[in-house]
């Protein structure tokens, strides 16, 4: 199928909005009987999987197809998934099961827990929601539940309690993410798109026209083992192609990583100190512009400011030329280095591929606009093969956009009125009353960046600037929070930890002991994704497959779906509202059916795709993926391929249509830690400061045998854990400095807190830096001392800036020692008091 590619975008859009036919239309013979005996198709995160079962239990599970030489050990956890660490019943905290009013939320995390019966448990959490919206309003109830969710398009938990809450009457949310919460605020101002989660350049365009490519702060070996759906599998294997490939690699990282290791020596290494980045391609900026070495066409044709940006650059507004020297001295990378990366990039038609590492830091505002301006000054931006890239390690950036159907997918509703007990309709409906009107106004009002979380529940009435607006915290008395785990994931623990100890009432639906579990008053037990039945896409960029995601076995002890969970809570909660949330009463299969129909809608009635979809109930029954294929145009698109094409016709979304390398709305804001251009601002805590506090800077990468702390309690853990903790890399001279040796017991600690860990010696990361990987499930309760190495317990929790407010997860400094003593016991994966532990 041939088609230009404005008409290629406009057919995805259009297929994503084509009409869904009517609920249960094919609702006759849907098989939703488990196999006993066999293999079972199934998705996750990790990738399309089969199963094998045997007399009804999980015997493994494998990748359904393997696209890739390199393995996913993700994707073989099925079981453990299932059957560990699993929270059995409905339970509530002893001290707020005696007095709800009064709870002691200064023992959450110590406290004994009670059984009780589903059903008092339901009644218990409407009757202190319904409490608390009438003593402290809707703004008090907070919803965030931010995290990694199921990737069914039904069981999205996020999105479900989202839906109970605005229904029921309304809540505090959150903005913004963790994963990139600097630079999906400061790109909008300088490319006009939040650029993180976009599709990149085409990867067949990439092999065929980049000559050097450029791994900056990235690890695609170890990221691309899992996609925000599920993954498609395509990114490693454009990885593996590109190492076969003639090209010239470049990675830039402190650490020698998994990506590193992949490549071999067919991988030039370039290590700057952490946080440095922006200086040092300030310097390389200098040198080209000073060599005569930029596109000053594309610079005058397709950006704004770089005239504003050049007294800062050349040192006549700060009396600091940002010299290549003056960037050695900060970022320790050799002069001579840094002037032939600068050559290099420069002669070749270059892809600057980027990670997210470097903008949670403190001004994590800055890399990215600055390599938006280096990349700018190359002026290859939107050719083949050339400009930049924020997503090639995530979710198979890159992978080529399949044409075919976009699954439906749950609703978070809009906000409702309740009124003497029964539900009364949406506010937005209710034109004719006032108060309805009010309370939504006030619904929409209340949010707050979501790495702000603990500042805004010790600081209510705290006014937060953020992206040119004032905020003010509410009084948050009541956490709901389904899906995600903020106690492991959150910056600063132990202030964190104060945090949570704050509301009255917090309930979590959980699947599993974790900390965050841990730290609640009443905890609903819930069905893993292997539990139930949904449907998911592979691909957040190709969209390449439409995958069943069929229910494995039985549901394990008392655990329930979060559909069924917040239908009963609404329940008791006012009548009438049910029928809102279940839209009259829809099962889990009558809404697959629905969202599946979307797609083969769309799919049925464009006879151009040569595909047809088939009904409903036969296509669930034969138990297979739907794939869909490229087309050429979407195998040779390029970013920015039509601004460069048409600067004016084909404008950007910044204010001036081009690329912004001084924007006048950051300089209106008249913030003191973002400036109007990029900047090198020295962090809180680095290397390079004067009187340190701690000797070593911390690096808390992705981890690669999880998903952030998710599967931390599967058997993949014996496969990294030394000294039976988490372990931490640490550069073979500071080891001999420190007298310590691989697998020893270490403590890490600074003035947050204090981590064991157990020593991973090497020469695969810079001297004075550590790494710590993230996620790793906090185990502090008591003592304060978190005996299974949470990195976040050592983080700091400060914006990265006024402007965005995103966390700085990799700006801090830490002390390291051999532990004395005889090692604590591990209790991370133990259920607490009044649990029995299965």
């Amino acid at each position: 199928m041939k088609t230009n590619r404005r008409e290629f975008l406009k057919l995805g859009a259009a297929l994503s909005l084509a009409p869904m036919l009517p609920s249960n239309i094919f609702a006759n013979n849907i098989d939703t009987k488990l196999i006993k005996d066999g293999e079972v198709f199934t998705a996750a995160h990790w990738g399309m999987l089969k199963a094998t079962i045997k007399d009804g239990k999980i015997i493994s599970s494998k990748p359904y197809q393997e696209l890739s030489k390199i393995s996913n050990p993700l994707q073989n956890t099925m079981a453990d998934l299932v059957y560990k660490t699993r929270i059995t019943a409905p339970m509530v905290r002893k001290s707020y099961l005696e007095n709800p009013d009064s709870p002691k939320p200064e023992l959450r995390g110590v406290d004994e827990w009670v059984e009780v019966k589903y059903e008092d448990a339901i009644k218990l959490v409407a009757r202190e929601l319904k409490k608390t919206r009438e003593q402290k309003g809707m703004q008090s109830v907070f919803a965030g539940s931010y995290g990694w969710y199921s990737s069914g398009k039904l069981h999205n938990p996020r999105i479900l309690l989202h839906r109970f809450m605005n229904l029921s009457g309304g809540f505090t949310g959150s903005l913004g993410d963790y994963s990139t919460g600097a630079s999906q605020v400061i790109m909008p101002y300088v490319v006009g798109s939040i650029e993180v989660y976009e599709q990149q350049t085409s990867w067949p365009v990439v092999l065929e026209h980049s000559k050097v490519v450029v791994l900056w702060g990235m690890n695609p070996i170890s990221t691309l083992r899992i996609a925000w759906s599920a993954t498609d599998d395509q990114g490693l294997k454009y990885f593996e192609q590109l190492k076969d490939s003639s090209k010239e690699i470049i990675i830039i990282d402190p650490l020698w990583s998994e990506t590193g290791k992949f490549f071999g020596d067919k991988a030039r290494w370039i290590a700057p100190r952490p946080n440095t980045d922006v200086a040092m391609m300030l310097g390389m900026a200098y040198y080209l512009y000073t060599s005569g070495k930029y596109d000053k066409d594309f610079i005058a044709n397709y950006t704004t400011g770089f005239d504003k940006f050049l007294p800062y650059l050349l040192g006549k507004s700060d009396k600091i030329p940002k010299t290549i020297k003056w960037a050695s001295k900060i970022c320790g990378v050799k002069e001579s280095v840094i002037k032939n990366l600068a050559d290099t990039i420069y002669a070749n038609r270059t892809m600057l591929m980027s990670g997210w590492g470097m903008q949670r830091a403190h001004h994590g505002e800055q890399p990215h606009w600055m390599l938006v301006t280096l990349a700018s000054m190359l002026g290859q931006i939107g050719l083949p093969g050339g400009g930049f890239g924020l997503s090639y390690h995530y979710s198979n950036g890159g992978a080529p956009t399949c044409v075919g159907g976009v699954l439906g997918g749950i609703n978070a509703a809009s906000v409702g009125v309740i009124k003497d007990g029964k539900y009364q309709g949406l506010a937005s409906q209710a034109s004719d009353d006032e108060a309805a009107q009010s309370w939504l106004n006030a619904g929409t009002d209340y949010a707050f960046p979501v790495a702000r979380i603990a500042d805004a529940l010790l600081n209510p009435g705290k006014i937060l600037e953020h992206n040119g607006t004032k905020i003010t915290y509410p009084d948050i008395d009541f956490i709901y929070w389904a899906g995600g785990n903020p106690i492991t994931q959150h910056q600063d623990t132990n202030t964190n930890l104060k945090a949570w100890r704050r509301p009255r009432t917090i309930v979590v639906n959980e699947i599993y002991w974790t900390p965050t579990a841990k730290m609640a008053d009443i905890v609903f037990p819930v069905t893993t994704q292997y539990e139930r039945n949904d449907l998911t896409m592979t691909g957040d960029y190709s969209n390449q497959n439409i995958c069943p995601m069929k229910q494995v076995v039985e549901r394990q002890h008392f655990a329930k779906n979060d559909y069924e969970i917040f239908s009963d809570l609404c329940k008791a909660y006012a009548d009438g509202l049910v029928e809102a949330f279940t839209e009259g009463g829809k099962t889990e299969m009558d809404w697959l059916e629905e969202f599946y129909n979307v797609a083969a809608n769309a799919v049925n009635a464009n006879t151009a795709l040569g595909i047809t979809m088939p009904k409903f109930n036969e296509w669930w029954n034969k138990n297979e993926p739907t794939t869909f294929a490229p087309t050429l145009e979407s195998e040779s698109w390029v970013r920015m391929a039509d601004f460069r094409e048409d600067p004016i016709l084909n404008a950007l979304g910044t204010p001036s249509g081009l690329i912004e390398i001084y924007s006048q709305a950051i300089e209106n804001m008249n913030y003191d830690d973002c400036a109007a251009h990029p900047k090198w601002f020295e962090p809180a805590e680095w290397l390079g400061m004067k009187n340190k506090p701690a000797k070593f800077h911390l690096i808390t990468a992705h981890p690669t045998d999880r998903l952030h702390s998710q599967q931390n309690n599967t058997s993949l853990r014996d496969n990294y854990a030394i000294a039976g903790r988490e372990p931490v890399l640490i550069n073979a001279k500071d080891a001999v400095k420190l007298g310590i040796k691989q697998g020893d017991l270490v403590r890490v600690f600074n003035r947050r807190g204090e981590v064991l860990a157990g020593a991973e010696v090497s020469n695969d990361i810079i001297p004075g830096v550590v790494r710590l990987r993230e996620g790793a499930w906090y185990d502090g309760f008591g003592d304060g001392l978190c005996k299974n190495g949470c990195a976040n317990v050592l983080t700091l929790d400060i914006p990265t800036s006024k402007l965005s407010n995103g966390n700085i997860s990799h700006t801090g400094l830490v002390n390291i020692e051999k532990y004395q003593g005889n090692a604590p016991k591990l209790e991370a994966f133990n259920a607490p008091k009044g649990v029995k532990n299965i």
